[in-house]
């Protein structure tokens, strides 16, 4: 069940992330073609700002991601809804305050920014902050609802919203530069009504009765915030490195080759932004479900998923890698069709980004597996090495000797530095090889329980559901408990587990997946049941007549403490019994 849910989740934050990053990418086509290599240039200065504001709704959403997949983990929805509605709460402040202080302020923020104090340039950079912080709001919301709308299985509406923003854009990028004429200012504003589609998309399900997530006024509180704050913090700290990054960068290069080289690296890493989607993909499933397995003390689940996410780290960083070093002038040509020094320099970079994907990508498996299991302060100090100290490092000392070129490697050489300083950090921490029995996840050995007092099953037949029954009562009895326990255990899962093959597995045509874990603790007992079927909630079912009432009566009336949850399309009951 891990490896579909990995399939699945993954494919749609890539295709989300590709999306969002086309809108950006778009963006710069439409600047470079139609307004011209200074234009081009102001944008790249402006993208500080718009990482700010990209950097707090990541914040936030990796704050989401940690207390709601915690709260999943537990079974409780309601710290969930309480996380979903501070999280719109706060944003919804932040970012109307963001909007309107960088409208008041363009000119000195495009100053500070290295446009100078007058001219075309200044002036271009002014005009593109102003129309794009019109939509701060929904950028910020566009972020922040991403992990809910993960979290709740609705991969398909993700994708759709995006897909609405990527067309809006498309649309209005072109009707500003063939129609109206709005020049940066324009461009900007298209971006931000683009986001405001988005939402509208994604805003219906939050605002119908079949959504998982609920907003409450009274659920949103100073202490929830903070918690969301301080769990994002490493998010945080990964996107505000790369603010410091890219405004080194600009004043670098216009220090050494003027608005040209400032034009060349905006072009490539717009491109090299786009195909970091599978970065981003490969970071958020590691986010989510480690914070969930995590939370579920599963030792065997958290070892196959950072497994799996580091191994497509290797295949995708590898593919992607290619297509960019063989289309790389190809992708150039969409901004600079002219030949000419700008347009070498950009490709050059494109090829040199292309080399750090593999080692970005498994950076990003690893250390938002480790913010999710509780590794926050590792996983800022990777975040700030791998997104500043390393590449800054790298581009002056390398720019010192091959000058521009030189800096066209340091996303490159940073990311190879960051995973080799991970790998030696765990090799001194273990004494270990980071790839042998899980090490890599750097967990306490005391972490979760002892594989000889968990049983994991996975059933799909009523015939293998009493087969299973009878193995957790033996199980039980090897745990040195009496008969009436393994009795209660073995009903639990025969009635639940039958339940779920007879009245989920046979509505549709579709191969369904079951999955029990049974938990040893020193004074109770966990049963997880875990299913891919539609949602059903048997905690708060109210049972009429039948065999499937009776079953699920029973089964509650034993269990001290029943929770149960409807996340990423997955039915999750955990059932707690006393010895």
């Amino acid at each position: 069940m891990i490896r579909k849910l990995v399939r699945q989740m993954l494919t749609a934050q890539i295709l989300s992330a590709l999306t969002v990053s086309l809108c950006l990418l778009i963006d710069s086509v439409m600047v470079s073609r139609f307004l011209g290599e200074t234009a081009i240039a102001a944008y790249g200065l402006s993208n500080p700002i718009l990482l700010a504001i990209g950097a707090i709704g990541t914040l936030l959403a990796a704050g989401v991601q940690v207390v709601c997949s915690k709260a999943l983990g537990r079974g409780s929805q309601e710290e969930a809804n309480a996380g979903y509605s501070s999280a719109v709460a706060v944003a919804a402040g932040i970012c109307l305050a963001f909007a309107v202080l960088v409208v008041l302020f363009r000119y000195p923020l495009a100053h500070g920014l290295g446009a100078g104090s007058s001219g075309t340039l200044y002036e271009n950079t002014a005009d593109y902050l102003a129309g794009f912080s019109i939509g701060a709001p929904g950028s910020m919301g566009a972020l922040v609802l991403v992990p809910f709308l993960q979290m709740a299985g609705q991969s398909g509406l993700l994708i759709a919203s995006v897909l609405t923003m990527t067309v809006t854009d498309i649309a209005l990028d072109l009707l500003n530069v063939l129609v109206f004429h709005g020049g940066m200012f324009g461009m900007g504003l298209a971006s931000a009504l683009s986001y405001y589609a988005a939402m509208i998309v994604a805003g219906f399900y939050f605002l119908s009765k079949k959504s998982v997530f609920r907003f409450s006024g009274k659920l949103v509180s100073a202490k929830r915030i903070v918690e969301l704050f301080c769990n994002g913090v490493p998010a945080g700290v990964n996107m505000l490195a790369s603010v410091v990054m890219v405004y080194v960068m600009n004043r670098l290069l216009n220090a050494l080759d003027g608005s040209a080289a400032v034009a060349a690296y905006t072009v490539f890493m717009s491109i090299g932004n786009a195909a970091n989607c599978i970065t981003t993909g490969i970071g958020g499933v590691s986010l989510t479900l480690s914070g969930i397995f995590y939370h579920e003390e599963d030792r065997t689940g958290l070892k196959e998923l950072v497994g799996m996410l580091c191994k497509w780290s290797v295949v995708l960083g590898l593919c992607m890698g290619v297509l960019l070093l063989v289309f790389a002038p190809a992708c150039v040509s969409l901004f600079i069709p002219n030949d000419g020094a700008t347009r070498q320099m950009a490709i050059l970079g494109l090829r040199c980004f292309a080399l750090g994907l593999i080692p970005c990508c498994i950076n990003n498996a690893l250390k938002n597996a480790y913010q999710a299991t509780g590794r926050a302060s590792l996983t800022e100090l990777i975040s700030l090495f791998e997104g500043a100290i390393f590449p800054a490092l790298s581009v002056f000392i390398l720019s010192a000797f091959m000058f521009v070129s030189g800096a066209w490697l340091a996303f490159a050489v940073g990311e190879t530095l960051m995973l080799l300083t991970i790998g030696l950090f765990i090799r001194l921490n273990s004494g270990k090889a980071p790839w042998k029995d899980g090490t890599f996840l750097l967990l306490k050995s005391d972490f979760g329980a002892p594989e000889d007092q968990v049983l994991e099953m996975d059933l799909r037949t009523l015939e293998e559901v009493a087969a299973a029954a009878e193995k957790a009562g033996r199980f039980c009895l090897e745990q040195g408990q009496d008969a009436r326990t393994g009795n209660h255990i073995a009903l639990c899962i025969e009635e639940m587990a039958a339940n779920v093959i007879e009245h989920g597995f046979n509505r549709d045509e579709k191969l369904h997946h079951l999955s029990v874990r049974i938990l040893h603790k020193p004074d109770h007992w966990v049963l997880r049941f875990r299913d891919d079927c539609r949602a059903f909630d048997p905690v708060s079912y109210v049972p009429g007549e039948g065999k499937q009432a009776i079953g699920i009566r029973l089964v509650l009336a034993m269990a001290e403490e029943a929770h149960y949850t409807y996340t990423m399309n997955l039915n999750n009951l955990a059932l707690k019994l006393t010895k």
